[in-house]
């Protein structure tokens, strides 16, 4: 994976502060590192080696693979070059010098690396033993690393440049923090990470799984992931017909010209599945079709097929819309970074006098799917664009307008919110919603944005009050975002323990011997008509692995069904909420679980 690979990585693992500091101490620990294997392995050429968001790297050319011991070893000189205490020199030298330096050591990496950097050419010296081309920045001294504050965490292969047709490469992970503590934190983080990933959770409970055949970042989902995506998708329907929305399902492909017009594909084009052409003609005049990486131009032209009135606005459409997106194969990662996504789309179109009121009732459900999903810990970000970029589209004044409704609405509401500049869309600023889960980890979730531009390109109008033709405003709007990725992070968050009106199973019932399978089977039908999510187990396994088979599944609901429940017409409750609930009548335990799941809470 590459160095723009890895900065493309949507998620992190734990958020620091990314201090001077902490930069300071990863950049020069990489370079301890770096000194510390050509040391023990003379062989061994380097090439890049920068600072992490969580550590640090470099990259190897070595004949052999490095192995756990080798890097044990690595660890232990790392230790012996802090202790003896190397200043760290930074020198200004020619180009011409450097390349000779660079002949004299025979390293033809650092030779290429030369090329690509714009003088003054610096160099980093630990002591006198070891140096190599960098910008910075370092620690003076290597005695400023805490030698219990670092650790080498793994070997991963990586090709030269990131180009797979280039020298296969070995870079090393390692971490580095100010104190020992805070090691210790990290770790433990990144244990609990591992045993929450999604990707692992996924397969242990039968959720979706990724195909060779099918290709990569395309992922299918089993009956129980398509019950729990079909939850979330329910919920937010319902949702959004209280609040008047208008359900539009639109088209997998269209046409170039149409993603033309929208600006995509000048500004997005790299980021779209090629281009089907029905002959080469069609093709090099850019005739063809793509797959949608965007659901919007679909929705304008639904608006546009006919006249509309102002007394029609607005109009809010919404669609569950699957886009493309032509994704890296090394960007890819599980749920959270897919080439084929859902996304709880709508397109508002709205006149001037209806944009924050209808702003506000957007923010207003986001806020609403938050509380239901009991994701609390977010906070705003105005996503506003870069004055000095040229990678949008529109006036000045349009953008003005769109940043100033978005900045109202947030201070109206009283909302904790920055400002992210450079990081609005190419058509108009965006208020993101960036969630912080249970390991400090930040996640963008749900997203509105006010759009003066493509009303413009597309010559969107209404006929005012007063006869005239205005233009409408559009606000784009997804609280989930994208489907996969809100799974994935829910899977994370709640460690695959679903909430009960979210879990693909709701309640097992587990016979004690075979003699009872009829009535645990009356018992699931009479849930399952319900609408409650029941399953009998008839499996005639021992009833410890019974227990032991719905504790793996995470079922928030289980109960032991033996002599005495059949004759009392009753179910011994057990939930992983509420822990034992005794005996309770069949009918009262029906009433309880369709009102909690109805109500979102617990049994």
């Amino acid at each position: 994976m590459s160095e723009a690979e890895l900065e493309q990585q949507p998620i992190k693992l734990l958020r620091t502060s990314e201090s001077e500091s902490l930069q300071k101490i990863r950049h020069t620990a990489s370079h301890v590192m770096a000194m510390a294997v050509q040391k023990l392995f003379p062989k061994a050429q380097v090439t890049i080696g920068p600072w992490t968001e969580n550590g640090f790297y470099y990259d190897f050319d070595h004949p052999e693979s490095f192995t756990e011991k080798d890097l044990k070893k690595v660890r232990k000189e790392m230790i012996k070059i802090i202790n003896r205490k190397l200043p760290v020199v930074r020198e200004e030298v020619s180009r011409e010098e450097a390349k000779n330096r660079i002949e004299a050591l025979g390293e033809p990496y650092k030779l290429e690396i030369l090329d690509s950097i714009e003088e003054p050419i610096t160099i980093y010296h630990l002591g006198e033993q070891w140096w190599d081309l960098c910008a910075g920045p370092h620690l003076a001294n290597t005695a400023e690393i805490d030698p219990k504050a670092i650790a080498l965490e793994s070997v991963a292969g990586a090709y030269w440049r990131g180009d797979e047709t280039k020298a296969q490469l070995q870079r090393i992970y390692g971490t580095a923090w100010e104190t020992p503590e805070q090691l210790e934190e990290y770790q433990r983080r990144k244990a609990e990470a591992l045993k929450r990933d999604h990707r692992k959770l996924g397969k242990e409970l039968g959720l979706f799984i990724f195909a060779d055949p099918v290709g990569p970042g395309l992922p299918l989902w089993t009956p129980k992931g398509t019950i729990l995506r079909s939850q979330l998708e329910d919920y937010l329907k319902q949702e959004q017909i209280k609040r008047g929305y208008l359900p539009v399902v639109t088209p997998h492909i269209g046409k170039v010209d149409l993603f033309k017009t929208s600006g995509h594909w000048q500004k997005y084009q790299e980021d779209m599945f090629p281009m089907m052409a029905e002959d080469e003609a069609s093709a090099e005049a850019e005739q063809g079709f793509v797959l949608k990486p965007m659901n919007c131009p679909f929705h304008i032209q639904i608006y546009q097929s006919e006249l509309r009135s102002y007394k029609e606005l607005p109009i809010r459409y919404a669609e569950f819309g699957t886009v493309y997106r032509y994704e890296q194969s090394g960007e890819l990662g599980g749920l959270t970074r897919v080439r084929g996504f859902t996304v709880d789309d709508s397109h508002l179109f709205v006149t001037p006098e209806q944009l924050d009121d209808e702003f506000l009732k957007v923010v207003d459900l986001i806020l609403s799917v938050f509380k239901s999903l009991q994701l609390t810990n977010f906070k705003a970000r105005l996503s506003f664009r870069d004055p000095e970029s040229d990678k949008y589209i529109g006036s000045d004044e349009a953008w003005n307008k769109a940043e100033n409704a978005i900045r109202r609405a947030v201070e109206k509401m009283e909302m904790n919110h920055f400002e992210g500049i450079g990081e609005a869309a190419f058509y108009g600023p965006k208020l993101d919603f960036i969630f912080e889960d249970v390991l400090g980890r930040e996640w963008q979730l749900g997203t509105v944005q006010v759009d003066y531009n493509l009303p413009e390109r597309f010559g969107l109008e209404y006929v005012a009050e007063d006869g005239s033709r205005q233009r409408p405003i559009m606000i784009h709007r997804a609280p989930f975002g994208s489907l996969e990725r809100l799974i994935g992070i829910l899977i994370e968050e709640y460690a695959g323990d679903f909430p009960l009106w979210l879990a693909p199973v709701q309640v097992r019932l587990l016979p004690v011997r075979d003699a009872h399978f009829d009535y645990v089977k009356e018992v699931a039908a009479k849930m399952q008509a319900a609408g409650i999510r029941a399953e009998a187990d008839t499996s005639g396994e021992r009833l410890g692995k019974m227990i032991r088979n719905a504790e793996k599944q995470k079922i928030p609901v289980m109960s032991v069904v033996g002599d005495k429940e059949v004759a009392d017409n009753t179910l011994s409750i057990r939930t992983r909420a509420s822990g034992e609930l005794g005996a309770i009548a069949v009918t009262e335990v029906i009433s309880k679980l369709t009102t909690a799941i109805a109500e979102h809470t617990i049994f």
